[in-house]
């Protein structure tokens, strides 16, 4: 019995993760916060563009390198140049990786514009434990299915009643069905990157 929990907490977080990388990937990795930027900070300071490549695709790396020397010539002609250049830097870096995804690209965000969920999948790769992330998203994936399938329910109750009520139980029904089938459809096929069913 403890091994069919552990099996079913382990297909809803995967199941719920893909939900919110599909969601909200793109809230990611076009933060000042996020490991694009993070990257290219070390990068700079290092005067070292290799680490950058692994975000872009083979064929966009030479624009890479390029904007890299010239922002490594810029930085060296004051502070304010310098935080121009950077930011310079950041926004083409983040527009290529972008690209790179079929994703759009509409400018870098505050740190705070990360997802909470990708924060915290971020925080367990960097601390080896994966627990806390796996007790969030594994309750807010309870909490969803339970959440509509209450909701639908009730509305069963009622659905004779009247025109209004059945129309109130079908509404609630084919969003409980669509929510499970849409997480069953995740799991067969797997977690998604922005709109690449395809990167």
């Amino acid at each position: 019995m403890k091994t069919y929990k552990t099996i079913l907490r382990i297909i809803s977080v995967l199941a719920f993760l893909s939900i919110i990388y599909v969601a909200d990937a793109s809230a990611h990795c076009d933060t000042l916060d996020g490991p694009v930027v993070a990257t290219a900070r070390v990068a700079l300071e290092q005067g070292n563009v290799t680490p950058l490549l692994k975000w872009v695709q083979p064929d966009k790396e030479m624009k890479i390198k390029t904007a890299f020397q010239k922002t490594l010539a810029m930085r060296v002609k004051g502070s304010e140049v310098k935080e121009f250049a950077d930011m310079y830097f950041f926004e083409t870096l983040v527009r290529i990786h972008r690209e790179g995804e079929g994703a759009p690209y509409t400018g870098l965000k505050p740190g705070e514009a990360v997802d909470p969920a990708v924060a915290l999948a971020d925080k367990a790769l960097k601390n080896g434990n994966i627990d806390i992330l796996v007790n969030v998203l594994s309750n807010a994936m309870g909490n969803g299915i339970r959440k509509r399938f209450q909701h639908t329910r009730e509305t069963q109750k009622h659905v004779n009643d009247s025109v209004a009520a059945g129309r109130e139980f079908v509404e609630s029904y084919v969003l409980f069905t669509h929510y499970v089938e849409g997480l069953h459809g995740l799991l067969k096929g797997g977690a998604a990157h922005h709109s690449n069913a395809g990167h």
